[in-house]
Parts: structure tokens; sequence; C-alpha cells
């Protein structure tokens, strides 16, 4: 009896920890049927809570998010297309450098527009939340690639 309760609690253990990863790519998707407006107007309004933004600052966060969207939307269109024509492969040491590089020009000149648009207490306010987001999401990363 004790050996059948012992490997029923293992195998409920088991299915329920399996069952854990479906739900990752979820959110994902979600942002991938949404429009680029859509997908602008939840992050402004997530920043405004976050930083108790005023009116004109969300206004400015918009344009700024729904410029951002537009951008990821393309690239991802573009990703997409390369796939299904089977020309994505691994970049070179080169193609890779200049992608890094033009994602940290690009990710420099969004700083710049940003501390133009927030305070600087709201500015040092996002600094951290965004570094907290990229250290989340770097654990997260690195547990999946452990499996």
């Amino acid at each position: 009896m004790k050996k059948v309760l012992v490997t029923l609690a293992l195998l409920i253990g088991i299915v329920g920890f399996a069952q854990h990863k479906g739900h990752r790519g979820a959110k994902k998707d979600a942002f991938k049927d949404m429009s680029t407006e859509q997908v602008a107007t939840l992050q402004t309004k997530k920043m405004a809570l976050a930083l108790d933004l005023t009116e004109a600052q969300q206004e400015q966060l918009m344009a700024l998010n729904v410029e951002n969207a537009e951008y990821r939307k393309a690239k991802l269109a573009e990703r997409e297309a390369k796939k299904e024509k089977g020309e994505l492969s691994k970049p070179t040491a080169d193609e890779r450098f200049a992608l890094q590089n033009a994602r940290l020009d690009r990710q420099l000149a969004q700083q710049a527009k940003l501390k133009q648009i927030l305070s600087e207490e709201q500015y040092t306010l996002w600094k951290k939340l965004s570094y907290s987001k990229h250290m989340h999401n770097k654990k997260r990363i690195a547990q999946s690639r452990r499996g």
C-alpha cells in the first residue's frame, strides 16, 4: 500500500510539472495578434501606472511606443518571411556584431528620448524597473536552457 501511494504521488508530481511548461509562449502569442496601437497603448498605460505620468508625458510615450511596436512588428514579419523561404541561418560573426551594434544604438536613442520625456525621478525609477525586468528575463532564459 505504501509503495502504491508513493508511486501515485510521484506520477501526480511528474504530470503536474510536465504541464507547467506549456504556458510560456502564451503572452508572446497574445501580443502577436494585437495591432501596434493596442500594444503601444498597453505599454503606455503600464508605464503610466508605474511612473505616475502626466497626460502630456503619456501622449509623448504613446507616440514613442507606437514607433517601437511598428519596428518590432516589421522585424518579426521579416524574420518569419525568411523562415518560410528557408533563408534563416545563423549569422556570421560580422553580421552578429552589426546586429548587436544596431540594437545597442537603438537602445541608446530610446533612452535619450525617454530622458527628454520623463522627469529625473521618473527616469531613475524606469531604469530600476527595466533593469529588474531584464534580470528576471535573464534568469528565466537560463532556467529554460538547463531544462
